[in-house]
């Protein structure tokens, strides 16, 4: 599957809740995201990635392998995205690590989803705040078959972005690890 998605930042993330609220209902998340690679870092440098993913809502907790290959629209950074539950994140730690990945980067997302149909593609919104990241984002995703769907998809999630009152002068295709990485060498540099 490939996942086509945008993202953007958002000025007003109250008024977006809302027009997203008066889609469908709110699903209020936690995610805790551990990113891993090679030592030669063979995974960012092809522009792909493998991430632990745990879900928190309420009481219940989800645990998610992902891996995404390299993009396949470098407009938006939509990519071919492979994912299953698995068990504790911990064994999974220690199988990654047993089979030579190491964790490069984690932290956390705060999330609010909602998934609605639109034109016929099941779609999830998502509003995210990273604590160490100012302001909120959105992203627009639904996953599709293949890369000839993707020019589709992508004008769907564009007429809802319009609909939800945010420019294409909002949107960015920086990746929250690139982002979180980039703070963190701000607020500590080495030395």
């Amino acid at each position: 599957m490939i996942e086509a998605e945008l993202k953007a930042r958002v000025h007003d993330p109250e008024r977006v809740r809302a027009r997203l609220a008066a889609r469908a209902a709110e699903e209020v998340s936690v995610y805790r995201d551990t990113y891993y690679d090679l030592p030669d870092r063979s995974l960012s440098n092809g522009d792909r990635e493998l991430r632990v993913r745990i879900i928190e809502r309420g009481d219940t907790r989800r645990c998610l392998l992902t891996y995404k290959d390299a993009r396949v629209d470098a407009a938006s950074g939509s990519k071919p995205e492979h994912e299953t539950d698995i068990g504790e994140a911990t064994t999974n730690d220690a199988i990654l690590r047993a089979l030579g990945y190491e964790p490069v980067i984690a932290f956390t997302k705060h999330c609010a989803n909602f998934a609605f149909e639109a034109q016929g593609q099941r779609v999830q919104a998502t509003l995210v705040r990273v604590p160490e990241l100012a302001g909120t984002f959105l992203e627009i995703e639904t996953l599709i078959g293949n890369r000839g769907e993707v020019g589709a998809a992508l004008d769907v999630i564009r007429r809802i972005l319009g609909d939800l009152g945010i420019t294409e002068a909002e949107l960015t295709t920086k990746l929250y690890t690139d982002m979180v990485a980039e703070h963190r060498r701000t607020v500590a540099p080495p030395g």
